[in-house]
């Protein structure tokens, strides 16, 4: 599912035409006043590295909030936790809270970042938990990148959500444009992202760019509290105990996506050439599932396998308000987007891929 806190963004863009007219613009927009910062020294930044500031087809890219990628450009992860050993030993990875302007100011002009991604949130569940610390986070932490983005043109990446529609918009499909409207403080704050981002690029001409999200599905990132996290669950437990309890109900079809899939549209409309766009923001789909219709595709390489269901009446309640499918025709039209991976395929590698996991970590496998 989607990771733990997380938000993706580009945050510095290429100086290019469209970079000259975007600080043209921003020259009238109220900014802020910085104090200095001591330097630092860069892996970047060295003598190999130091000519003019790279092209759009070899980006600096700072990731915040996330412990692993799939982009073959320079890359810098960051986030509040330690990372696993097979990352941090992979690549620049820094400490970078999002709610430190200081700190992303210092690590974007340092490493000469032209792309920020910004995965830092709390997800559905976990922020409804904590709604004060959600607002921080989802709401304050993306005020800052958006600042960031515009004072050193980025090109940014913010992803949105399957949560960002609500009881009242169209579920079936539900389209890119159309009320939405969610009751989840993760909806509403991916709401304000995807308007504020426009708003900016209409007025500013920041280069700002959003994905709306299904449930993403993954072999490297544990459930971290979203509605849709049963269906990365279900597989550790097939292949652990041979029994998965479902929170939500057998027949909540939610859309769903394999993080291969989610990953190469996040790169591919990066890479899009920006008069290409008829949107800032725009749904990307791959499949739609039950929870009773991925454990029988599973139960077709594990058959013992037993689903029992007991509904939390918050993520039921949240997933109840969430389209069935997602409506992605513009992404298809506009920048090519197809997914490769529909339920047979996602159900035979995530089975795959967890049991070689499992095998090398030296743990039982059902």
């Amino acid at each position: 599912m989607t990771p733990g806190p997380w938000v993706c963004g580009p945050p510095v863009a290429v100086l290019g035409l469209f970079c000259r007219g975007c600080l043209g613009r921003a020259r009238g927009r109220p900014g802020r006043t910085f104090s200095s910062s001591p330097r630092q020294t860069s892996r970047w930044n060295t003598r190999d590295t130091c000519g003019p500031q790279p092209t759009q087809d070899n980006p600096r890219v700072l990731i915040t909030g996330q412990t692993h990628h799939n982009i073959s450009f320079n890359v810098i992860l960051s986030d509040i936790k330690k990372p696993p050993p097979h990352v941090f030993n992979s690549g620049p990875f820094v400490y970078a809270d999002v709610l430190d302007y200081k700190l992303l100011r210092e690590l974007i002009v340092n490493n000469r970042v032209t792309w920020l991604v910004h995965y830092s949130a709390l997800l559905s569940a976990v922020g409804e938990a904590n709604v004060a610390l959600a607002r921080k986070i989802n709401i304050t932490g993306l005020h800052n990148v958006l600042d960031l983005a515009l004072e050193n043109c980025l090109r940014l990446f913010v992803p949105s959500t399957i949560g960002a529609f609500g009881p009242s918009s169209p579920r079936d499909p539900a389209p890119d444009l159309c009320v939405q409207r969610p009751r989840t403080i993760y909806g509403v704050s991916k709401v304000h992202g995807e308007l504020m981002g426009e708003y900016l690029h209409h007025k500013y001409g920041l280069d700002f760019r959003c994905l709306r999200y299904p449930g993403v599905i993954s072999v490297n990132t544990p459930p971290g509290g979203g509605t849709t996290d049963y269906a990365v669950q279900i597989f550790h437990d097939a292949l652990s105990t041979g029994h998965h309890e479902c929170y939500l109900r057998p027949d909540t079809r939610l859309p769903m996506m394999h993080i291969s899939d989610c990953h190469r549209a996040t790169i591919e409309f990066m890479q899009a050439p920006e008069c290409q766009l008829s949107l800032r923001t725009y749904n990307i789909a791959a499949m739609s599932f039950t929870p009773e219709e991925v454990a029988q595709e599973i139960r077709k390489h594990l058959p013992h396998l037993k689903v029992t269901y007991n509904p939390d009446s918050v993520r039921q309640t949240i997933a109840d308000s969430w389209p069935v499918r997602f409506d992605d025709s513009n992404a298809r039209r506009d920048w090519g987007w197809a997914p490769a991976f529909g339920l047979e395929e996602l159900v035979s590698d995530m089975l795959r891929s967890i049991r070689d996991k499992r095998t090398s970590e030296g743990l039982p496998v059902s």
